[in-house]
């Protein structure tokens, strides 16, 4: 008979353990909000003024929807504001595209990375000039933690 109740005892406890891991591998990064970076433009320009990128999230389950909005190019140019596609995330992992067209061609960044807190931290992958191979930027993003309650 002690031998069942100990039995039974190490079975339940490997359940609760089980469903513990199980439940913590299920939990996604919150990335419900507004995030922003600055990166220095491409080229030589050593003067070139860095260009912030506000990125607007919404999370529903796995799947990511949310804007990109960046500079225009040229002084007087409006922000651009585009909408994310292909929008994940998995864990602390996220992942979406940007398609954008300039003079008449379409091109799309993917961006990847992984949520710690209030930061993302990953790679964006651009088109390679003239049809040159993609290229791999580094890309921090941090959340505008003023707006969260």
């Amino acid at each position: 008979m002690r031998t069942q109740t100990v039995l039974a005892s190490i079975i339940t406890c490997a359940v609760l353990a089980l469903g513990s891991v199980a439940q913590a591998a299920d939990k996604k990064a919150d990335v419900t909000g507004t995030w922003s970076w600055t990166q220095q433009p491409r080229g030589n320009n050593a003067n070139a003024t860095p260009r912030k990128s506000t990125l607007k999230l919404k999370a529903e389950g796995e799947k990511v929807t949310g804007t990109l909005s960046q500079p225009g190019r040229g002084a007087d140019a409006a922000p651009r504001e585009t909408e994310i596609s292909d929008g994940k995330i998995k864990g602390d992992d996220i992942s979406f595209s940007v398609k954008r067209e300039f003079n008449g061609n379409a091109f799309v960044t993917k961006y990847a990375g992984k949520v710690e807190g209030d930061a993302i931290k990953g790679k964006m992958e651009v088109p390679g000039r003239d049809g040159g191979e993609p290229r791999s930027i580094d890309w921090e993003a941090k959340r505008d933690t003023a707006e969260k309650k």
